[in-house]
């Protein structure tokens, strides 16, 4: 849902060919651009994923943050302070502003930085959570990609790789600490052997349908650092629109608030 008008301080956040968007189910407002990216679905259902944890100290990273969408979707669900890595300058200017623009800026930190060098800014084993909406596409020569650079890194693994990702997620958690991931089907198998590799152990998974009688589209899975082996739940699959393409119910409630 597009914010249309707005107050004087919201108009002087926004820069050339931005908007304010809005997920009224979170009370959160993003700022966007077409030209270099916007939040989409998937950014959603993972915030949606996340289990609830208010813990004061709660320590929670969004890693491949983009805007900021997905972690400042979480604001409501998770106490602490949440902190946003992204590596695109551009996108993380965006992000700082919509945390300014959603009052949040005691309880969140932007970093402008390649995820291979987050050491530098956050101490191994420190964080509770790691959420992660990757790039999807492996980078291959016959590879189309985004002639835009900013949509092209955001989705193909040009700067880091599943496993470059997966090595980060699990470094930063904590013993027992939760790794969230969404990514396409076509690659769990791959998913599923990497996180062994960086011991994490996959405890949930959600499959999402974009219409009931087609492929999954999307895979959500939570995992646990150091986790005991097995006990792998694959909650129910989640469809997301009618045959008319209209939203289903669920779906509706996680973007508008009631």
């Amino acid at each position: 849902m597009q914010a249309s008008g707005g107050k004087m301080n919201e108009e002087a956040l926004l820069k050339a060919n931005e908007r304010i968007d809005a997920l009224s189910a979170q009370g959160i407002r993003i700022i966007q651009s077409p030209e270099v990216f916007a939040f989409s679905l998937d950014a959603v259902l993972l915030a949606d994923f996340v289990r609830p944890n208010r813990k004061s100290k709660l320590q929670t990273v969004d890693i491949c943050a983009g805007n900021g969408a997905i972690g400042l979707f979480l604001n409501r669900k998770l106490g602490g302070h949440i902190t946003e890595v992204e590596l695109q300058t551009r996108l993380a200017d965006m992000a700082e502003r919509s945390v300014a623009l959603n009052q949040l800026t005691e309880r969140y930190t932007v970093i402008n930085a390649d995820v291979k060098d987050i050491y530098e800014y956050l101490s191994k084993d420190s964080a509770d959570i790691v959420v992660c909406n990757p790039p999807y596409f492996k980078d291959l020569p016959t590879s189309e990609k985004n002639p835009n650079p900013h949509l092209a890194l955001a989705r193909h693994e040009i700067a880091i790789d599943l496993a470059g990702i997966v090595a980060k997620m699990s470094g930063l958690l904590k013993m027992n600490g939760k790794a969230y991931l969404v990514h396409r089907p076509e690659r769990l198998a791959e998913i599923l052997t990497t996180f062994s590799q960086y011991r994490l152990a996959p405890k949930r998974l959600r499959l999402v349908y974009p219409k009931a009688g087609r492929d999954a589209n999307m895979v959500l899975i939570e995992a646990i650092k150091d986790g005991k082996a097995g006990g792998l739940k694959v909650v129910p699959p989640l469809v997301v629109a009618d045959q008319a393409g209209n939203y289903r119910p669920e779906v509706q409630a996680m973007l508008h608030a009631h």
